[in-house]
């Protein structure tokens, strides 16, 4: 009998919310004295976790589906595609097992069946934070799973279900653990962090001897004690969004209490294709509470993702859009072409666009945007940026400002970063001395 422990490989596909799964069935297989390791060749067993939002996030995981049975043979498949299995049969029928999203339970199983655990408590310890795939100095909290919306263009209801908040306490108790094990950034995390708490009707918890409602204000007052950066994703812009804006201008021993960040999905600025979209279309409002929240704090980022090319979009509705861009000024923008998603309702709207006029549309969208994160980065040559190191590349220290989310924003390179000794992890005040579209460019001071 081998004494050696079962090997498993893991491939993780997708958004955050799926790295949170993935984090969390790796921390299951350690606990049950599972190895991971890095390449087909050393596993025994391979685990999927997919993506199914989009067609093109579809073909990537029936690809690695299929690099996966193709390498090793034995694969297990969970995650959103896993909601479609007989798309995922009809590719590749050789699959062990598949499950849909957040279902760790019929991981294990399908884990257990194909490749028992040999567990032995004395030797298999997995820290109290569990398994990250994040650096060590920044983490995603997931505070609610499914979404209570009805979006034409979106099926992430049909695969993660109606909105599911976590207790409050188990939330802030996960970020405290966190932030004792040395995370300086969490990443709030959610399919609608604005709706937190509205299925358990803001249900009462208590954390550290005080009451807290399990709601978005409260959580971000929780988290804002914790004295690490607290940065929100995915918030629908309800009205009680403008109840959090205050917590941004406040600090606590020079760390703003809540990173003045907000990652607001608008998606258009036509009020009738944000009807065909069945989104809130009041755009003049919309404007109205930005110039509220910059009044409040002047130095907030906004950052929203945008869909052109919307079936029946006319030419005078994506006009509107980039009128919206002119005048919202804002700080980090995404955009898409509408791409017909299957299982979604906006694929029976009439008058869908051809490619060509979506791509062109686009390419003029981002070049308008472009324009205005240009002079928007350009205004802060001059000005010294509390930043998070990230990595040490070369001669380069890779930093973020309280503006730039991992991964979807811009950088600041630290051009004496090594030089100064910097380490990931660590705060640094930098002086900005240049820029571009995207990243900025600066200097420490230091005793050199």
């Amino acid at each position: 009998m081998s004494l050696q422990n079962p090997k498993i490989g893991f491939v993780s596909l997708g958004c955050p919310k799926a790295l949170v799964d993935s984090e969390r069935i790796l921390t299951q297989l350690k606990v049950e004295g599972y190895d991971i390791v890095q390449s087909y060749d050393a596993a025994d067993v391979v685990v999927v976790n997919t993506c199914g939002f989009i067609d093109s996030a579809v073909t990537e995981s029936l690809d690695a589906i299929g690099e996966a049975l193709a390498e090793n043979g034995k694969v297990i498949v969970t995650g959103c595609l896993g909601k479609k299995p007989e798309q995922i049969r009809a590719a590749h029928p050789g699959v062990l097992s598949i499950s849909g999203p957040q279902d760790y339970g019929s991981v294990m199983n399908a884990v257990h069946a194909a490749l028992p655990p040999k567990h032995d408590p004395f030797i298999n310890l997995v820290p109290d934070t569990g398994i990250k795939l994040t650096p060590k100095h920044y983490a995603y909290l997931k505070i609610s799973e499914g979404c209570n919306h009805r979006c034409s263009f979106c099926i992430i209801p049909s695969m993660r279900g109606d909105l599911v908040s976590r207790p409050v306490d188990d939330v802030l108790r996960e970020a405290e653990k966190l932030a004792m094990g040395g995370v300086k950034e969490l990443l709030v995390i959610s399919q609608d962090t604005s709706a937190y708490g509205v299925d358990v009707k803001y249900a009462e918890r208590e954390w550290r001897g005080k009451p807290y409602q399990t709601r978005m204000k409260a959580l971000c007052e929780g988290l804002s004690d914790l004295g690490i950066w607290t940065r929100l994703h995915y918030v629908y812009p309800y009205p009680h969004v403008d109840d959090i804006i205050p917590l941004m201008a406040q600090t606590h021993n020079g760390m703003p209490k809540l990173l003045p960040y907000l990652d607001i999905p608008f998606q258009h600025a036509s009020p009738r294709v944000l009807k065909l979209m069945k989104r809130p279309g009041a755009v003049d409002k919309t404007l109205e509470r930005i110039l509220r929240w910059r009044a409040i704090t002047p130095e907030i980022t906004i950052r929203s993702t945008f869909i052109v090319g919307f079936p029946g979009e006319t030419e005078a509705e994506f006009e509107e859009l980039l009128d919206f861009l002119d005048e919202a000024q804002l700080d980090r923008v995404g955009a898409f072409a509408y791409s017909p998603v299957d299982g979604a309702k906006a694929n029976d709207l009439p008058d869908p666009l051809p490619e060509a006029v979506k791509q062109e549309r686009l390419a003029r969208f981002m070049e308008r945007q472009a324009e205005i994160s240009t002079a928007k980065l350009e205004a802060k040559v001059g000005t010294v940026q509390r930043c998070l190191v990230d990595a040490i590349d070369g001669d380069l220290a890779i930093a973020r400002s309280m503006a730039d989310a991992p991964e979807i924003d811009g950088l600041v390179q630290i051009q004496n970063g090594f030089e100064a000794g910097l380490k990931p992890g660590e705060f640094v005040d930098v002086e900005i001395l240049g820029s571009d579209e995207h990243d900025l460019y600066g200097e420490v001071a230091f005793n050199g």
